[in-house]
């Protein structure tokens, strides 16, 4: 049996460990999954209500334009707040909007190149922001698209060293999902944001736990002692943490992806 994991002993994914390592990879997964979409499977329908998987690349190319220059990063969130009460008042989902629409008239041949192009620029951007603003705390809107449970802040920091990344790699999953591919989650960079997703969940609810988690990226997990026992497939955990599989319990509390 493989020993628990302390949660106290794992350090975070931040620009000063290796956050720009595990985003590269990240990327790198998603990028060897589009390469293998033919013209019907990017039109796709995805986890995203109302997206498909052209719509969902589209999301990640602003995403990624936004990510590579301070100046469209701010044209985006200004467009955002500007919008927000179109999409239940909530900003985030009036930016993903945004990504969609402009990159609509891309065509589905062209998306997996424009967003690798744009891949380096836009970590480099985000990496670079975050030793600018990483100390501050930004609120989060509870409407439109936002889970329940989602936590109410973000810390700049943190959404710009791991969770954008976070993104990239739940929208592999998503668009994995959507054309019945079986992706070969054994790569370090898949267990790294796993660790890191377990102990943003476990900081969020604070009480003891023994999580078990199972498939390639998985491990084992301990906070305090006597704790719940979770035994669950560690991707089904990471979905249902992003609030795209429901759950209860512990698994009620949601993290940002």
């Amino acid at each position: 049996m493989i020993e628990s994991q302390d949660l106290e002993l794992i350090r975070r994914v931040t620009r000063h460990t290796d956050a720009e390592h595990v985003a590269e990879a990240a990327y790198r997964q998603l990028d060897d999954l589009l390469r293998t979409l033919d013209d019907r499977d990017w039109t796709a329908p995805t986890a995203c209500p109302g997206w498909s998987v052209s719509d969902m690349v589209g999301h990640l190319i602003g995403a990624a334009r936004g990510n590579a220059t301070l100046r469209e990063y701010t044209r985006q969130q200004l467009w955002g707040l500007r919008h927000r009460h179109e999409f239940g008042g909530n900003p985030l989902d009036a930016v993903n909007a945004l990504h969609v629409r402009e990159h609509a008239h891309l065509p589905a041949s062209r998306r997996a190149d424009v967003l690798r192009a744009l891949v380096p620029d836009a970590i480099r951007g985000r990496l670079r922001l975050s030793a600018w603003v990483g100390r501050v705390s930004i609120p989060i809107s509870s409407g439109g698209s936002a889970a329940a449970g989602m936590p109410r802040t973000v810390n700049l920091g943190r959404l710009l060293d791991v969770v954008y990344t976070r993104d990239v790699w739940m929208h592999t999953m998503d668009i994995a999902e959507a054309v019945g591919r079986d992706l070969p989650f054994t790569s370090a960079v898949n267990g790294r944001l796993v660790q890191d997703v377990v102990v943003d969940w476990v900081q969020r609810h604070g009480r003891p736990v023994e999580l078990v988690l199972t498939g390639p990226a998985g491990g084992r997990y301990r906070w305090g002692s006597d704790g719940t026992v979770i035994d669950l497939d560690a991707m089904v955990f990471c979905r249902t943490l992003s609030g795209r599989v429901q759950g209860d319990g512990l698994l009620n509390v949601k993290i940002l992806f």
